[in-house]
Parts: structure tokens; C-alpha cells; sequence
């Protein structure tokens, strides 16, 4: 499916921009702000990966292994869009300051 091989590598580049803009940053709270971006990005991408190997291949290996894939991103980006809303407003207060 070439609709997934597009949001994976799209996610794929996202998490890579995000990290670069986490190591430039010098900003605690902005930083902690890019990581939970970058996490989301991370998670989309391992669970995306999951799901395009269930179209890939039919067998017993490849359910169990894109299962673990898909629960694993998912928890990623769970866990990303939590640390993401808590971050929003100290990155913002954090920027307005200064």
C-alpha cells in the first residue's frame, strides 16, 4: 500500500526533524515540548510500520511481531500526546518570558 510507505517515511522525517530542533533548543520546557513531539512522531511510525507488515506478509510471525509493533507505537504515542498537552503551557510561558 503505497499510502502507508508514504505516512511512514512522512512520520520518519518528522521525528527526525523534531530531534534536531531538540538538540538545537536551549529551552527546558521547549525541549521537553520537541521530545513529546518527537515521540508521537516515533510511535506513528513503529505502529504505521506494524500495520503495513500485516499487508506485506500472511503468516504466524509477522501477526505476532506487527501486534507487538502496533500495541508499542501506540503506547508511544499516547504517552507522546500526555506529555505534549502537560508541556504546551510551560513552553509557551517559557517563550513569552522571553
Amino acid at each position: 500500500m503505497p499510502i502507508l510507505v508514504f505516512l511512514i517515511v512522512l512520520s520518519f522525517v518528522f521525528y527526525i526533524f523534531y530531534k534536531i530542533k531538540y538538540v538545537r533548543s536551549k529551552r527546558p520546557a521547549e525541549r521537553s515540548w520537541l521530545s513529546a513531539k518527537s515521540s508521537i512522531a516515533l510511535g506513528l511510525f513503529v505502529g504505521l510500520f506494524g500495520i503495513n507488515q500485516l499487508f506485506l506478509f500472511q503468516t504466524t510471525v509477522t501477526y505476532i511481531v506487527s501486534a507487538i509493533f502496533i500495541i508499542m507505537g501506540s503506547m508511544s504515542v499516547w504517552a507522546g500526546i500526555k506529555a505534549y498537552k502537560f508541556y504546551l503551557p510551560h513552553a509557551a510561558k517559557e517563550a513569552q518570558e522571553n
